[in-house]
Order: structure tokens, then C-alpha cells, then sequence
């Protein structure tokens, strides 16, 4: 066994700081970016980040704030300040959990289940621009290749 140090072979196939820029999330920036511009065109006050945990509730109402950390890879400040805004925005509101009194869990209002319909087509529509001429093998690919990258750094 001398001179193997492991078995690990690297398979960084990229050019060096075309990495950086892919981890980084280029492409997805570019999505968030879109996404917002068409928020702000349809007159809808709400940020990017704060239609995350509305997407998040959207597909669980009542959900706790760790859930939402955990569902949107947030830390538990970044959370609570959303959560904070979007009750302002009276989007959601808390409600003490019964069987913990120290744990709130967070509803949608009417007014935040109606945000549901128009930015998912929003949503929809960007990622439609974003994939139209991406023959749909690659797309099966990417969604491939990125879930064992993400799986592998768990």
C-alpha cells in the first residue's frame, strides 16, 4: 500500500473557477433573479426568499420554523425574520402549537393561499424560459447529477 494514500480518484472534471461559479449557483440566481423581475411586474409585494416558505407552506400548511429551515436550507434568524415579514404582510400568521406551547406553527391567510395560483404560474413560466431549449434527456441528467451531489454532501 505504499504510495496509495486512498482509493478516492477526484472526478473534478472542471476547468479551475468554472467550479466555483457553478457551486456558487449561476444558473440558479439567474432563475431567482427572473422569478422576482415577473413578482415585481404582477405588482405582488413579496421577495423571492419570502415566496420560498410560502411555496413550503403552500405544499404543507402548518408547518413549525425548523420545518422551514429545513425545507428551505435557512438558518433559524433568516426564518423568523421572513416569517416576521410575511405576518406583517398578512400572508401568515403563528399559531402556539397545542401540544408544545413553545412552538409555533405557521399558517397561510386567505390572502397567502391566493398568492398560490398567479406565482406558481410565475414560477412555472420562468423555469418554461429557463429550459426551453434543453432537450428534456439533459434536464433528466442534471436533476440526476445534481440530487447524488447533494445526497453526497447530506
Amino acid at each position: 500500500m505504499i504510495g496509495c494514500i486512498n482509493n478516492y480518484m477526484p472526478n473534478n472534471q472542471f476547468k479551475k473557477g468554472e467550479l466555483y461559479s457553478f457551486i456558487t449557483g449561476k444558473a440558479s440566481t439567474a432563475i431567482a433573479r427572473r422569478l422576482q423581475k415577473k413578482i415585481n411586474t404582477a405588482g405582488l409585494n413579496i421577495t423571492i426568499e419570502q415566496w420560498s416558505v410560502l411555496y413550503h407552506l403552500w405544499k404543507e400548511n402548518g408547518r413549525n420554523q425548523q420545518q422551514l429551515c429545513n425545507a428551505t436550507f435557512r438558518d433559524k434568524p433568516s426564518i423568523t425574520r421572513l416569517v416576521d415579514n410575511l405576518e406583517k404582510l398578512n400572508l401568515v400568521k403563528r399559531v402556539s402549537s397545542e401540544n408544545d406551547r413553545r412552538i409555533n406553527l405557521i399558517y397561510l391567510t386567505k390572502q397567502g393561499q391566493k398568492l398560490e395560483e398567479q406565482t406558481m404560474q410565475l414560477a412555472d413560466e420562468t423555469l418554461n424560459e429557463a429550459l426551453k431549449t434543453v432537450p428534456s434527456d439533459r434536464i433528466d441528467v442534471c436533476k440526476e447529477v445534481l440530487q447524488i451531489v447533494y445526497d453526497n454532501l447530506k
